[in-house]
């Protein structure tokens, strides 16, 4: 079997897997968020916070409760990393310095899960699995929290009421990632994964030598961190490393893990809103441009020109061999597409063009298919963005769902979309401009400056993924990335839950002749073109600078 049917299997593989968990995954997400009744466990944790689970809060309290939480995470999950040295199961590892502590406590809890540091050299047991894995957990809900809560500002009228945050998120983080992640890990560990919580031993090469192993709660970590498309990773080489990613079945499955909550959540969205036509719209959105940025990242690693290229069967620099081109493109894109960060091969050593992509998917804001929960409130603020382009068309008021689309709803909107580029292009210009600190930079000319803008984008999209040539752990970097990460992940749930309670105040409108049918594939096109469009008018001078150059230059 060649290596581009290989892959093409994959990807037909993917697609009818994540078909047959969309529907079930689906109803059973928009059940949990629209129960009325309280598990026994979840029961005992609102007495323990002091929570009232059935208060409905309006959209000021909604992101209080998202910011108070989610300050105290980044605290606690500073200290720990700051206490690691007297901490039990710390792996004779000293404390984190402070602005790394700082940098990995921001990026755990913002859902990016940057990591400027080697995992297996740097954290204890303790740090993983009580500080970094709860957080792969509770970030992910948060982000599914705040999706739900747009959705039932679209759902609801003649009301500010958007659910409450503290049942919301301990509903996500019980009935639907624990139970998601538990299964996953059962089938990694059973597919070759570790799980254990091992010292440090010392291994022997094969070329003559040793290097020194630890091991730890892998297989539990890597579920989650997929599932909950957060992506950092145990060890160094993320899910390129064996212990994490053993196998080509089992890639597949972490890619899996990675896109189907996202894609499931706008089945969510259509029983929630009640047309699950709306649903398959923005489910049609997504996939055809996760579909089409595969597709394209195939053709430039599988047609990349060159004999040692073409005798590997494409670009094979920076992959692991066991997964091939297919494998790590397929990755790549869903890993970019969606907030994860996870890798399982060196973006830096993609094509220039094929970096370009992985950037790109990033810059698109992360919403086809997104991560958990933010990749559905992102491409709902750019449905809305999309109808409000069609009643200046046509000059109609704009409406979607029912909801009429006025100044205070796109102000709102065009702050969602305006923050995130203005993050990546300003933090990138100060670090190109004050070359701070020099040493950072591996490379120079357009593949350097692609290496900073990635990091940026990456950081301020709360992907976490590294373009892996640019030396990151420095006090400059480590205090802008965090910064990017906090801005980029809380300011537009500031918008987005603004918009919410706005949307939810409404009083419905009727459907007319005139009304836009945001079901059919015209809008699905209008939503695609929209998307595009918006992203490249904002990104195509720095990208030209960057991955283009150095791609029409190969």
């Amino acid at each position: 079997m060649g290596p581009v049917l290989a892959g093409v299997l994959q990807l037909i593989a993917l697609i009818g897997a994540l078909a047959l968990a969309y529907i079930p995954l689906g109803n059973y997400m928009a059940k949990v968020y629209s129960s009325r009744g309280h598990l026994r466990v979840e029961k005992w944790i609102y007495k323990a916070i002091g929570a009232d689970p059935d208060t409905e809060m309006t959209w000021p309290a909604y992101l209080r409760g998202v910011l108070a939480f989610s300050a105290v995470s980044v605290l606690f999950l500073y200290l720990l990393q700051r206490l690691q040295g007297v901490l039990p199961g710390s792996l004779h590892f000293s404390a984190v310095n402070p602005a790394q502590s700082f940098n990995t406590a921001v990026s755990f809890v913002t859902n990016t899960n940057w990591q400027s540091y080697y995992g297996e050299q740097t954290m204890g047991h303790v740090v993983q699995t009580a500080g970094l894995a709860v957080q792969n957990f509770v970030s992910a809900a948060v982000g599914i929290a705040v999706a739900v809560a747009l959705v039932r500002g679209f759902a609801r009228s003649r009301t500010g009421e958007l659910g409450n945050f503290w049942a919301d998120l301990v509903r996500g983080t019980l009935r639907i990632l624990v139970p998601g992640a538990a299964i996953a890990a059962v089938i990694l560990v059973a597919c070759g994964a570790i799980q254990n919580f091992s010292g440090i031993h010392e291994v022997g090469q094969f070329m003559g030598g040793s290097q020194q192993w630890n091991g730890g709660a892998v297989a539990s970590q890597e579920a989650i961190k997929e599932l909950g498309t957060n992506g950092g990773g145990y060890f160094n080489a993320n899910s390129a490393h064996p212990f994490e990613n053993p196998t080509p079945f089992t890639n597949l499955f972490e890619i899996f893990l990675i896109l189907v909550i996202p894609f499931s959540l706008t089945r969510t969205f259509g029983v929630m809103v009640g047309s699950v036509k709306q649903g398959y719209a923005i489910l049609a959105t997504m996939f055809t441009i996760w579909l089409g940025f595969t597709a394209l990242m195939m053709w430039t690693e599988f047609a990349h020109h060159g004999p040692a290229l073409q005798a590997a069967g494409g670009a094979m620099e920076g992959k692991e061999v066991r997964f091939g081109v297919g494998g790590s493109s397929i990755f790549a894109v869903a890993t970019t597409l969606t907030s994860t960060g996870a890798v399982d091969s060196f973006h830096s050593s993609f094509t220039g063009l094929g970096g370009g992509i992985t950037m790109l998917s990033m810059m698109l804001g992360e919403i086809t298919p997104g991560g958990t929960g933010s990749g559905l409130y992102g491409i709902l603020i750019m449905a809305v963005i999309a109808v409000f382009i069609a009643g200046l068309m046509v000059g109609r008021t704009p409406e979607y769902l029912g909801k009429k689309i006025g100044g205070r709803e796109m102000k709102l909107a065009a702050c969602y979309i305006l923050i995130t580029p203005a993050l990546v292009l300003v933090f990138t210009a100060a670090s190109m401009a004050l070359s701070t600190p020099p040493h950072s930079m591996l490379n120079s000319g357009a593949h350097g400056f692609s290496e900073v803008l990635y990091a940026f984008t990456s950081a301020s999209n709360n992907n976490g993924s590294a373009f892996a040539g640019l030396n990151a752990n420095t006090d400059w970097y480590n205090t802008m990335t965090g910064l990017a990460m906090l801005l980029g992940r809380f300011l537009p749930m500031v918008f987005v839950l603004a918009l919410a309670g706005s949307l939810a105040e409404q009083k419905p409108v009727p459907v007319t002749a005139g009304t836009l049918r945001t079901e059919k594939p015209l809008f699905t096109g209008l939503l695609v073109g929209a998307i595009l469009i918006i992203t490249g008018l904002t990104y195509f001078p720095a990208l030209a600078l960057g991955p283009l150059a150095e791609g029409l230059a190969s």
